[in-house]
């Protein structure tokens, strides 16, 4: 049965039958004995689910965490691109070193420097294919078949897709408006280590979380280190909005007074362009060169013409104007998105208030499943993410994520107003 046929049969069949068509199409050939056992718990992202159906004309997608490219200057950095392939275009599209161009690993620690990192050195960085390259070497190093990697909970799909390919154990801490608990931090620690587990590291989203939009508390920052430290676990620090708070001074990462004990995950995927498939990782000086060697085995080299027109964009344009441009951008998009929730959503549902990032959490009742919803809501016009998609646990979600970082102000308001009869309806069914 084809994609076309599938996505018809979509329509009228109820999803157990479409899951015993999709084993029924993948099982018979003979080379499904081949699959490795790690295969078999690499899944399709939920986001990913909904992306094309995204795109279709007509729809609001409150569904895509994607910046506002709109806002770059496009005309601009073509002729930047070309005049790097016209003068420099042997280096360019030539095989580069694995470890990414001495200029772009010194840039970086610049643009470290802006959120609080200050004693960052470019021997250290290594370039990777977004931060999502880098939280899957980091698995690769440290984990083991059946070893515990600790998650916020809700946290990023694509790190619980990678932590599920490695067979690792995901245990989720709670969060509150403040972001994750220490006393249930150092409580979840202590009933795995009593249980022999082998607990890894801290996978952590402090600034904005993604999906919740929750910020760690500038209080709770060294705490959750210190408890981490004292239990020999690493924390791996995924910081890709932390440029992003829409006021106020920014919340210095859980690296910048921690180089022994912190893995820091960036990128440029929300700060300048995603399609260029450039982050890092900066770590701890005694771990660097297996990590750095993991990641060459992956990639051989990050791509030099990528590398080279970041480095030209950090060089020669107003980057940081450039981040105060999204800032006021995003701002603006949430404020609509939360005067919008709080004008057309039901009795019973909450949200969260983020100071930054891309994303609002919001809660419906419990007993409401969020991910039947979302065929709902894609006839009524609008696009979310399930709450289901952020957690590792197999459980209904009340819960689900709205993007409004490339939606403009009204689109975003016409998007919850559709959505809200959904919720509304599904509500009143309980």
């Amino acid at each position: 049965m084809s994609h076309e046929t599938l996505d018809a049969a979509a329509r009228t069949l109820p999803a157990e039958a479409i899951d015993a068509i999709e084993r029924a199409a993948t099982s018979a050939h003979r080379h499904e004995e081949l699959f490795s056992e790690r295969a078999a718990n690499i899944r399709q992202s939920a986001v990913r689910d909904v992306f094309d159906i995204s795109l279709r004309p007509g729809l609001v997608s409150l569904a895509g965490g994607s910046p506002y490219l709109q806002s770059l200057p496009l005309d601009r950095l073509a002729a930047t691109a070309a005049a790097i392939i016209a003068e420099e275009g042997l280096t360019a599209l030539q095989y580069g070193g694995g470890q990414g161009t001495q200029e772009l690993r010194a840039q970086i620690c610049e643009v470290m420097a802006a959120e609080g990192i200050l004693d960052a050195r470019p021997e250290n960085v290594v370039i990777t294919a977004g931060s999502q390259s880098a939280q899957d070497v980091a698995t690769k190093v440290f984990c083991n078949p059946g070893d515990v990697v600790l998650v916020e909970d809700p946290t990023y799909v694509g790190a619980l897709n990678t932590f599920e390919a490695y067979q690792v154990q995901v245990e989720t801490v709670e969060m509150d408006q403040d972001g994750l608990v220490p006393d249930l931090l150092e409580a979840k620690i202590a009933a795995l280590q009593l249980a022999g587990k082998n607990i890894k590291f801290l996978y952590t989203i402090p600034s904005f979380n993604n999906p919740s939009g929750i910020t760690l508390d500038e209080g709770r920052r060294q705490r959750i280190v210190d408890i981490c430290r004292n239990a020999n676990i690493l924390v791996l620090e995924d910081n890709p909005y932390g440029l992003l708070r829409f006021e106020g001074e920014l919340l210095a990462p859980l690296r910048a007074d921690n180089p022994a004990d912190v893995i820091y995950l960036g990128s440029f995927s929300k700060i300048f362009a995603p399609g260029l498939r450039i982050g890092w990782a900066l770590v701890p000086e005694h771990l660097q060169r297996r990590y750095y060697l993991a990641a060459e085995a992956v990639t051989l080299c990050p791509p030099a013409l990528n590398q080279m027109l970041v480095s030209a964009y950090l060089r020669d344009y107003d980057w940081k104007g450039q981040i105060e441009t999204y800032r006021g951008l995003y701002a603006e998009r949430c404020r609509a998105m939360l005067t919008a929730l709080e004008e057309h959503m039901p009795a019973g549902t909450s949200w969260t208030t983020p100071e930054g990032g891309f994303f609002v959490w919001v809660t419906l009742p419990d007993g409401v499943d969020t991910y039947p919803l979302l065929h709902k809501a894609i006839d009524a016009g609008v696009v979310f993410i399930p709450g289901a998609a952020f957690t590792p646990s197999d459980e209904p979600s009340n819960k689900l994520r709205l993007a409004y970082s490339a939606v403009p102000p009204e689109a975003i308001t016409e998007g919850v107003r559709r959505l809200a009869p959904v919720l509304r309806e599904a509500i009143a069914a309980l």
